[in-house]
């Protein structure tokens, strides 16, 4: 059952209210800042199957905050360096940022990059949570929002986008018949293969799309220094080429870092804070199926992908227009999705498997799957989640708390009634993959039922359904008078 919660205006310039009838204050202002979110060495990394524990640092993870003030209205979103973050942390972060800084929650969009290099901040497979570093990110990321908002100054806005389809290639495929293989349910009912081996003979073709877009928002200051840039593009993550007991940001902080050199923005006072969003890559990522590349020193691939990336953006950003003023504007909806339980048959068969494994940590992708459906078992039938449509001018923004799949996206610009739009994935909350009703009878890896996918066949479709609804909403408004 849908639920719209509607966002009225409020009032954020300081002084009295204008009188009935007053025409509204045309001032636009902008704060940003980040806060270091890096966690302590032996804590859990997340992002494969087995657990991993966090050895040395690469190079340190951020909450990055950006804060959008109309005079009437008032945003903010943060981008963590984080693989996911389950709602429980979101929602007590947009709590204390309400206490902090009377922002109320539903304007504060807080997402994760998915870097899988970072500390398990949402349970899956054999990764578990630490509790205090859950407790840790929440204060972070509330101090990164409230040092935003003191940063806040007078500003102009652009945006636009670019494009860069030599870094994205669809990660599912095709196979000739037989190639697949058993899926760890026992099942052989699956006609795509996640990560197929490269150059294989058995590939036939990618059983999807890519989006080689890169959407950006750009801020500065009236005299045009720069102050932050929100860039948006779809690509899983990269890997570090290394063993993965690393804590690291991956491409998403490596382009922060290149985007600023690129704008010469070092060295300011306050900093300039660029932001690197994912967006829909649940079936996407940085491999050539195709084509075997040379081999990459660690870290190599990572930083060719964020430069080839801030290239694009610092392109665009020479011919932006930007505007003093823009009218800003959000609605959130909380929208009930069902869970995909196991059945009987399928719980009994879970916990012989894992009694057979009794005493020792999980090996075979049977295994992990056997644990996840006796996780599953204990589920609730249905489960909240929260969606979020935001409006800068008539540039849209939907927040989803999945791992999108490109299509998705795609079908969200498609339909949206702005002049361009684009969608940040695991946003405020965590729900696990977001297949297409289509690509659940393909099956594969992102269908196969687990803490990482577990919603109903039909969820995607509810969720555009919902998120165009909230851009209705917000359409009205486009007009700035």
């Amino acid at each position: 059952m849908l639920s719209l919660c509607l966002i009225f205006p409020v009032l954020t310039s300081s002084g009295s209210e204008p009188e009935a009838g007053a025409p509204k204050p045309r001032r636009f202002q902008v704060g940003a800042a980040t806060s270091n979110i890096t966690p302590r060495l032996g804590i859990s990394i997340n992002g494969h199957f087995s657990d991993r524990k966090a050895a040395h640092v690469h190079d340190e993870l951020h909450a990055r905050c950006l804060v959008l003030d109309d005079g009437t209205n008032r945003l903010a979103l943060v981008v963590c360096d984080s693989c996911m973050i389950p709602r429980e942390v979101t929602d007590e972060a947009k709590a204390q940022i309400a206490k902090r800084v009377g922002l109320p929650p539903e304007r504060v969009l807080i997402s994760a990059t998915h870097t899988h290099t970072a500390p398990t901040c949402a349970g899956v497979f054999q990764s578990a949570p630490d509790p205090d570093y859950q407790e840790f990110l929440v204060h972070r990321i509330t101090d990164g929002v409230a040092r935003a908002v003191r940063n806040l100054s007078p500003a102009q806005i652009g945006w636009g986008k670019g494009n860069e389809p030599n870094q994205v290639f669809n990660r599912r495929w095709r196979m000739k018949p037989g190639s697949v293989g058993q899926n760890p349910f026992g099942g052989t009912n699956d006609q795509v293969r996640m990560n197929p081996p490269i150059e294989s003979p058995d590939l036939v073709e990618p059983a999807g799309p890519i989006d080689p877009e890169i959407a950006l928002v750009a801020l500065r200051s009236p005299e045009g220094r720069p102050i932050a840039l929100l860039a948006n593009y779809s690509l899983h993550y990269v890997g570090t080429g290394r063993d993965g007991d690393e804590i690291s940001a991956d491409y998403y902080g490596l382009f922060a870092n290149q985007i600023m050199r690129l704008l010469g923005a070092e060295h300011q006072d306050p900093p300039f804070v660029a932001i690197l969003a994912n967006g829909t890559s649940g079936d996407i990522n940085n491999i050539n199926f195709r084509k075997k590349r040379d081999p990459r020193a660690p870290y190599e691939q990572a930083n060719l992908v964020a430069e080839a990336i801030a290239a694009e953006v610092h392109r665009v950003c020479q011919n932006l227009v930007y505007r003093d003023w823009v009218s800003l504007g959000s609605r959130h909806a909380e929208i009930s999705l069902g869970v995909r339980r196991p059945d009987t048959k399928e719980l009994a068969r879970a916990r012989s498997i894992l009694a057979a494994a009794s005493g020792r940590a999980l090996r075979s992708p049977e295994e992990v799957y056997a644990h996840e459906t006796v996780l599953l078992h204990e589920y609730p039938p249905s489960v909240p989640l929260v969606l979020q449509a935001i409006r800068i001018g008539d540039l849209g923004i939907a927040a989803i708390p999945c791992e999108v799949f490109v299509e998705t996206g795609l079908a969200i610009k498609k339909e949206s009634p702005f002049a361009q739009t684009f969608t940040i994935e695991l946003a405020n909350g965590y729900n696990g993959y977001l297949p297409t009703p289509e690509h659940h009878r393909l099956g594969g890896y992102e269908t196969w039922r687990a803490r990482s996918s577990y919603l109903e066949t039909e969820a995607e479709p509810k969720v555009i359904k919902t998120l165009q609804e909230l851009f209705a909403l917000l359409e009205p408004e486009i007009a700035e008078k």
